[in-house]
């Protein structure tokens, strides 16, 4: 077997991950309240990723923890959003609607960063807006028919989107290493600091059950979906293409879907199977012939797109960039 071969395996299998992370911690939540569970998976992460990069760890600036904080910020606004949105709404719309996050970046770029949109780029947000439009607004209801778990991760793709954004600023000024550590464990302490402070506030009250769901999804989560799936990722970008890698990540809101569907029996129906699909065709179209993004180190799903495929600004030249092999 070929090294790209196995590349795109192991890529196949990160996406696959994902994916189904979506489903798993929307069983988990049901014995855990989202900081509550948060603060669990990231704490977890972070002890692993400090493991496996003890010498980065050790070594730590304050500008890369700086950088990192920052980053982390972002991370843990983005799944925030998206966990209190799977209490509300289907994993697979919550799926889909993170993958929108892709799109907005070059959107994201031009509106604060004065950054140059190209045509494809552009045509690809305008599909993906119009699939989340027949996703998420009911026929016949409005936008008065929207879902509030729909509109929580529409918040989360936004999230996710600026953390994109941020990781490519910093990720060819610092080890990719520090700022994957310090930017999980900035989301753990965030996590932890948001228990008692939701609870005082009235707006979530702390939940905690050690059920088999809870401790599988703390697990899968922390240790699968981020530390061994990230590596996986940044291993086989090393020998297969970036079209490859755009078009396998994208396939991860499909994996949740299929995954709904098996374990939850969650059924899209026509409107929804048309949003999702235009949602796929604008991120396909943006990340194939748009400015091509360089991989860099969020550390889980995002769509995981957006958690582990970042994007770079776009360069004032316009000039195209690469993936990081």
């Amino acid at each position: 077997m070929s090294s790209r071969l196995k590349a795109d395996l192991a890529l196949a299998a990160c996406t696959l991950l994902w994916g189904a992370t979506f489903v798993v911690v929307q069983r988990a939540l049901e014995s855990a309240s989202v900081f509550v569970f948060m603060a669990l998976r990231f704490g977890l992460g972070a002890l692993v990723l400090a493991l496996m990069y003890r010498r980065a760890v050790a070594a730590l600036s304050r500008d890369e923890i700086r950088a990192g904080v920052e980053i982390g910020l972002f991370l843990f606004c983005g799944y925030a959003f998206q966990n209190a949105g799977l209490l509300y709404t289907s994993a697979s719309n919550v799926a889909f609607i993170t993958g929108f996050g892709v799109v907005l970046v070059p959107l994201l770029l031009a509106v604060f960063w004065r950054r140059r949109v190209s045509g494809w780029a552009g045509g690809g947000a305008v599909l993906a807006l119009a699939g989340l439009y027949f996703l998420t607004v009911p026929a016949g209801a409005g936008f008065a028919g929207v879902n509030r778990g729909d509109l929580l991760a529409f918040v989360c793709s936004v999230m996710f989107a600026l953390h994109i954004i941020f990781i490519g600023r910093y990720t060819g000024k610092h080890s990719v290493a520090a700022l994957t550590f310090v930017q999980v464990a900035a989301s753990g302490a965030l996590s932890a600091a948001a228990i008692p402070a939701f609870a005082a506030a009235g707006m979530e009250a702390a939940r905690l059950a050690w059920t088999g769901a809870l401790i599988f999804g703390v697990l899968i989560t922390a240790i699968g979906a981020t530390a061994i799936a990230f590596s996986a990722q940044v291993w086989a970008q090393r020998y297969t293409t970036a079209s490859h890698t755009a078009i396998l990540l994208t396939l991860e809101p499909v994996f949740a879907a299929l995954t709904s569907y098996v374990v939850l029996h969650e059924r899209l129906g026509p409107r929804a199977l048309i949003g999702a699909g235009l949602i796929l065709a604008g991120i396909l179209l943006a990340e194939l012939k748009g400015p091509m993004q360089s991989a860099a180190d969020s550390p889980g799903p995002v769509t995981e797109v957006a958690e582990s495929t970042t994007v770079s600004e776009t360069p004032p030249s316009g000039e195209r960039e690469s993936r990081d092999d």
